[in-house]
């Protein structure tokens, strides 16, 4: 059972991704046509012109305490930036911040689905190995996704984090932040880097090591299960690796863009997203590869698994959700609440709106079991699932870079396109390279026969 990426699919993937680069690059000529203070000062001049709520007079008293954390926190002790200097920021921010969520977004799938497949073998899972090659073929968009990610992160600086600021750490200076310069040991920009570096080294060295053994035991002996056992052994190995080093990263890549915030749920709450996002994903490519007649084996007892899946990582997304949203909001310390203050406010409808795609949504289309085996009811679910994640993401990096000058424009709408097209590029020419069957895994039978 063979597969090969079709020229209509290639063709398509690659003019989503053109697409999305002329976006992305139009937004950042569009960003770099505001290049002093006097051009902003026009920009809200004309706003205001037009019933917009964005006037300089009113700003800081309405968002004062809201962004004590953002690019304002420093201004306390030194030169306090204006309206329009933050503003200008903001808008230079941008294209950056939506370059960095879109590319963030399709990686975190890629690095889900690489969890959940090494749980499928740690724990010796007999329904799933008829879908192994399509974990491994979306997993191989760990290592070309995660990248992409730390070059935007190295070229953005601090466009994306405050905290690579030019004189945050110096004492005396004009951007000096005392609690930025306290966290300096840990938020630096070598730091950073060399622990995004290992931890995707050890993520990627798994995923190539994880295939081989997979390959090779679909050659060896049927007696022979040695690259199996290596396989589980390996598995186990980088489970305990990954959920350090997962909790790591989400600080280290999505939270310290908030470096005044931090929450201690913030680990768990991202693998929450990523499970849901990556289980999701293999749903809906098994379902795509099943009406090319392909993945013979896969039945609906496989995607009612699938589904029950998205439906509880679902749950499980939201629990954490409110637990890290009710324990902040009713305790209300200012240096926590403010992270949820910035979003109600200013990102009322996505903060929202992203909670129903999450949770309500699932919940309303997957709670019923017989829905979970009808596949085109699957992948409503699964498009509502994760276009509530994508928010979600644009949720936490958005405030802290553009702050109240959102908008889901050229720019974000091109990066999602640049990035989905590559994660189709790479993840369906990686499902072309070995038959889509792993039928060496002892526990083959047993999946081939799974009914519910």
């Amino acid at each position: 059972m063979e597969y090969k990426i079709s020229n209509r699919l290639r063709i398509f993937a690659i003019v989503l991704v053109i697409l999305g680069a002329i976006g992305v690059t139009s937004g950042f000529i569009s960003s770099k046509s505001y290049e002093t203070v006097e051009d902003v000062k026009e920009l809200l001049a004309s706003e205001a012109h037009h019933g917009d709520a964005h006037e300089a007079d009113v700003h800081d008293d309405a968002h004062g305490e809201a962004e004590l954390h953002g690019e304002e926190a420093h201004a306390e002790e030194g030169h306090k930036m204006s309206h329009e200097e933050h503003v200008l920021h903001q808008i230079h921010n941008r294209p950056y911040a939506a370059l960095y969520v879109a590319a963030f977004f399709f990686f975190m799938i890629a690095l889900g689905v690489l969890a959940f497949y090494a749980v499928q073998y740690a724990s010796q899972a007999g329904w799933s190995p008829v879908l192994f090659r399509v974990m491994e073929g979306i997993t191989s968009y760990v290592l070309p996704g995660g990248v992409i990610l730390l070059i935007i992160a190295f070229v953005a600086d601090s466009h994306l984090f405050i905290w690579l600021t030019d004189g945050m750490t110096t004492v005396g200076h004009d951007n000096y932040d005392a609690l930025v310069a306290g966290k300096s040991g840990w938020l630096n920009k070598t730091g950073f880097f060399i622990r995004g570096a290992v931890f995707l080294a050890g993520w990627s060295a798994y995923q190539y090591f994880s295939r081989k053994f997979s390959v090779a035991q679909d050659n060896a002996d049927i007696n022979d299960n040695r690259n199996f056992k290596k396989n589980f052994r390996i598995s186990a190995a980088f489970l305990v690796f990954f959920i350090y080093t997962e909790s790591i990263m989400s600080w280290d890549w999505i939270m310290s863009v908030d470096p005044h915030w931090f929450s201690t749920l913030f680990g768990w709450y991202l693998l929450a997203g990523m499970l849901v996002c990556g289980v999701t994903t293999i749903a809906m490519i098994a379902i795509y590869l099943k009406s090319k007649g392909l993945l013979e084996h896969v039945n609906d007892s496989h995607i009612h698994d699938l589904a029950k899946f998205m439906f509880g990582f679902s749950v499980f997304w939201t629990y954490l959700w409110f637990s890290q949203f009710m324990l902040i909001w009713y305790s209300n310390i200012p240096e926590e609440v403010t992270y949820f203050v910035t979003r109600i406010e200013d990102y009322n409808l996505p903060f929202f709106g992203m909670v129903a795609m999450n949770f309500v949504f699932p919940l309303l289309l997957l709670m019923n079991s017989d829905f979970k085996r009808v596949n085109w009811f699957v992948i409503m679910a699964g498009v509502v699932i994760l276009c509530g994640h994508y928010v979600d993401i644009f949720n936490m990096i958005m405030p802290a870079t553009v702050g109240d000058r959102w908008f889901i424009g050229i720019p974000e709408i091109g990066a999602i396109l640049l990035f989905g097209g590559l994660f189709m590029l790479v993840v369906f020419t990686a499902l072309g390279k070995y038959p889509l069957l792993a039928k060496g895994n002892p526990f083959i039978k047993e999946s081939k026969n799974f009914h519910y």
